[in-house]
């Protein structure tokens, strides 16, 4: 979701048509933010717009919402306002403040403005279809997927076997556990990944992603490794099912990492990552459903399948580990790297 700006909360506030993406990129590449560029900017809008600096605060009580106050912090949204307290937006966040403290914040100003029927974004219609476009890109993407996945859960007979079913669904929780670990650790922003690391302890995802101990040979993150680990996996399985001994047989070389994982948070760290211990109980989980399956018989002597799987595994994780940084929000990329 595109986050918002003071100008595109402000129109989507008065219900003028617009798109977010569009509205942002006018208010941001605006030369000054002030209440003159701000009444032209609403002006395009086909939206007429007028400035007031009131000498009696209690005037204020007397204007309909939405409109624009100034504050000693900035411009805010008025949504609502009474004798007792003033709810305003701020940065995107719906928020109230008494009405004495709204006045010694306030410095006088307002902007108010006064939308009609033909008030709209320029181009809104070429806008809005284009959106819809690049929503309907995702959708398509998540159908294919879903198609191919039910395809070949169905054509190599995965749903025939208890132990396949249940490789498969924890082979898919595990992606998506590691999926949100890549994400914090690329410092991007997940609600979801938010509330699982407050389970154990807030905030100790951060601090475990943090350390040293969070890079394999200081190179790979173990966020990165899991989720090439996973994705490998689980395409392994729905692809060539016939490979489950080979899975069986890495599954059982990731325990020991377990060990180490629940040992270093406990002793050296102090902190616990609710994220890598559920990813933890995911390996574990695996390896009983292997194990229960009879999937590690037959895996000696080992066949060329095997180191197969482990150069597919190797491959993922560098291609996963070259691109990654790309979407790195704490270190931007430079222009002119090669």
């Amino acid at each position: 979701m595109t986050q918002g700006t003071l100008f595109s909360d402000f129109i989507e506030a008065l219900a003028v048509p617009h798109t977010s993406g569009y509205s942002n990129r006018q208010y941001e590449t605006m030369p000054f933010h002030t209440l003159f560029g701000l009444t032209k900017l609403l002006g395009k809008y086909g939206v007429d717009s007028c400035g007031y600096k009131l000498n009696d605060p209690t005037e204020i009580l007397k204007i309909s919402p939405p409109f624009l106050a100034r504050t000693n912090g900035g411009f805010v949204i008025i949504t609502d306002i009474t004798d007792n307290k003033a709810s305003y937006i701020t940065e995107g966040e719906n928020e109230t403040m008494a009405i004495p403290e709204f006045y010694d914040a306030w410095d006088g100003v307002v902007l108010l403005a006064y939308p009609n029927a033909s008030s709209c974004e320029p181009g809104y219609h070429s806008h809005a279809r284009t959106l819809l476009l690049e929503k309907m890109k995702k959708w398509v993407l998540a159908a294919c997927c879903i198609a191919l996945f039910a395809y070949l859960f169905i054509s190599n007979g995965i749903y025939s076997r208890i132990s396949l079913v249940l490789l498969t669904i924890i082979d898919l929780c595990g992606l998506y556990l590691t999926y949100m670990l890549v994400q914090k650790s690329l410092k991007i922003s997940n609600r979801h990944a938010d509330k699982v690391c407050g389970v154990l302890q807030a905030g100790g995802c951060d601090s475990i992603l943090e350390t040293k101990a969070s890079k394999f040979f200081g190179l790979f993150g173990w966020s990165e490794v899991g989720f090439a680990y996973y994705s490998v996996s689980l395409l392994t399985l729905l692809i060539f099912p016939q490979w489950t001994c080979y899975l069986a047989l890495c599954n059982a070389c990731c325990l020991p990492f377990t060990v180490w994982s629940i040992w270093y948070q406990k002793f050296k760290a102090k902190t616990w990552c609710t994220l890598c211990v559920c990813v933890q109980c995911t390996l574990w989980l695996l390896f009983f459903c292997y194990l229960f399956g009879g999937w590690f018989k037959g895996i000696f002597p080992l066949k060329i399948e095997f180191f197969v799987l482990g150069t597919t595994y190797i491959t993922a994780l560098l291609a996963l580990n070259r691109f990654t940084p790309l979407f790195d929000k704490s270190n931007p990329t430079d222009d002119n790297e090669a």
